[in-house]
């Protein structure tokens, strides 16, 4: 039922606004004839525990014939008009009556007072897997716009980062939209552009661009390439007969020293 302390003051201050839903049971009376002497509340159950705690003996109704069928469903659409429903309790309600039903998405449109693409978008966030589901509802998160972002990340654990982000540093629409984009990028295949290494001689006598398939390159990887680059060249020196002597004298040569 949850807190009923506001709408217990409310209706002793101004009574019952709306009436109570109730279908009649049917009895057996001793003759065998049916009678009815009891009704059952299909919509209103909150009104009416209040009512109790404010101290009303007599409460507004409306009496309706139901099947077991329909009063079910004038209950779940009755409890899907609430204003404290979490979005995953209103996503769960529009699922029932699709399912328990019939409905179509314009027909619970229609009779919960929403947009088509309003209920779309909360049938949506069933999508989301359970335990993202549970970590938006431990952490507070329940603004249906930021979980609907949440919910077009491209996988559980991006979900579940997305979800600590926005609740310690409370994020809007528009940044969890740009945080999503940003671990999008973080759990993709890097798509950086090969390094290339370059130098140029002070005097700008010669320069030289060294380009590595791979983005990432470090100092070693680097002076290995070089120090490879320096041998083919001497073996090509020796096959052809000829020197270099440049790059054999010692202020040219490459070295890998311990702590390079």
């Amino acid at each position: 039922m949850g807190d009923l302390r506001d709408l217990v003051e409310s209706i002793r201050s101004r009574g019952i606004l709306e009436p109570i839903l109730v279908r009649p049971l049917p009895q057996k009376s001793q003759s065998g004839q049916p009678s009815v002497s009891r009704y059952q509340i299909v919509s209103g159950e909150r009104r009416y525990r209040a009512a109790l705690e404010a101290g009303l003996f007599e409460v507004p109704v409306i009496e309706m014939e139901l099947t077991d069928q329909e009063a079910l469903e004038v209950a779940l659409i009755e409890n899907l008009q609430r204003k404290d429903l979490s979005p995953f309790e209103e996503a769960e309600g529009y699922r029932a009556l699709a399912e328990n039903h019939g409905y179509r998405h314009e027909q619970i449109a229609e009779v919960v007072g929403k947009s088509r693409s309003s209920v779309t978008e909360s049938l949506q966030l069933l999508h989301l897997p359970p335990r993202v589901r549970e970590a938006a509802q431990a952490l507070g998160i329940q603004a249906k716009s930021t979980l609907l972002e949440i919910a077009k990340a491209p996988n559980e654990e991006t979900m579940i980062q997305l979800l600590e982000r926005i609740s310690s540093h409370g994020l809007s629409r528009d940044e969890v939209r740009r945080e999503k984009r940003s671990l999008d990028r973080a759990a993709s295949p890097s798509r950086r552009r090969p390094y290339t290494f370059r130098f140029r001689a002070p005097d700008r006598s010669f320069q030289l661009a060294l380009t590595f398939r791979r983005s990432a390159v470090g100092p070693v990887d680097l002076i290995e390439a070089l120090e490879q680059i320096l041998i083919d060249l001497r073996q090509k020196a020796k096959e052809s007969g000829s020197a270099i002597a440049a790059a054999d004298s010692p202020g040219d040569r490459i070295s890998h020293e311990p702590g390079d």
